[in-house]
């Protein structure tokens, strides 16, 4: 892994974990009603953007890309899909990560100059994946 890679994985979670917060509080009172188009429209970008990055090994579904506008999701419907991207983000850093150090390290490729521990791997603090078993 790069940098560059950490850096976006650590956005796009952040911007999933946020929407899917934000929906989940939606969704528990009106399940049922159906997203505005501005709102479809920021989760169907963060979805394409989820999708590149996760690529076909992690993507949660390989039929499923973005929402069809013509058919307005649902806000349980919406909470569903962000919660099955969550989890597979952190499917991918548990695959990329280890304790290294007492803390639970991204494994990267080093840069000009970086120290570099076993392996000629270099190491960005995380936390720990969650549901990873020891």
């Amino acid at each position: 892994m790069k940098r560059t890679q950490v850096d976006t994985f650590e956005k796009l979670v952040g911007q999933l974990m946020g929407l899917y917060d934000e929906l989940a509080i939606l969704s528990k009172k009106n399940p049922n009603d159906a997203l505005n188009k501005f709102k479809l429209k920021l989760i169907n970008a963060l979805l394409s953007q989820a999708n590149q990055f996760l690529g076909e090994d992690y993507i949660p579904f390989g039929d499923f890309e973005v929402f069809d506008e013509d058919d307005m999701p649902r806000n349980s419907d919406v909470v569903l899909i962000l919660s099955q991207y969550v989890q597979c983000f952190e499917k991918f850093r548990a695959d990329n990560v280890e304790m290294y150090a007492g803390s639970w390290q991204w494994i990267v490729d080093p840069e000009a100059g970086e120290e570099v521990s076993r392996g000629g791997k270099a190491h960005i603090r995380t936390v720990r994946p969650k549901r990873l078993r020891e």
